[in-house]
């Protein structure tokens, strides 16, 4: 059974201030929620079998192709900085 307590244990963590009358409803509002599960967790689900998602999807990403490379002169003709062939960026540590 979920307290005022517990409610005011949590909403310290979250850094929450909240008034009497939000602690008394919350403190319903979770009891009633864990109450929920409570009753979901008396159901036989012996004979259910396990999943992991209700849709039989499958990976949808595409494989990798080789392809054509672009010419390094026209990949960095817009950057801002370059140092021989490659893009130079400030150093980040």
């Amino acid at each position: 059974m979920i307290t005022k307590s517990d409610v005011e244990h949590v909403a310290l963590l979250a850094r929450l201030e909240l008034t009497e009358e939000e602690k008394e409803m919350y403190t319903k509002q979770l009891a009633d929620i864990l109450g929920y599960f409570q009753s979901l967790a008396e159901l036989d689900t012996q004979d259910v079998p396990p999943t992991a998602h209700v849709l039989p999807l499958v990976n949808v990403f595409r494989e990798d192709e080789v392809g054509g490379h672009m010419p390094t002169e026209e990949v960095l003709a817009n950057c801002p900085e370059r140092e021989g062939n490659f893009f130079k960026v400030p150093k980040i540590v």
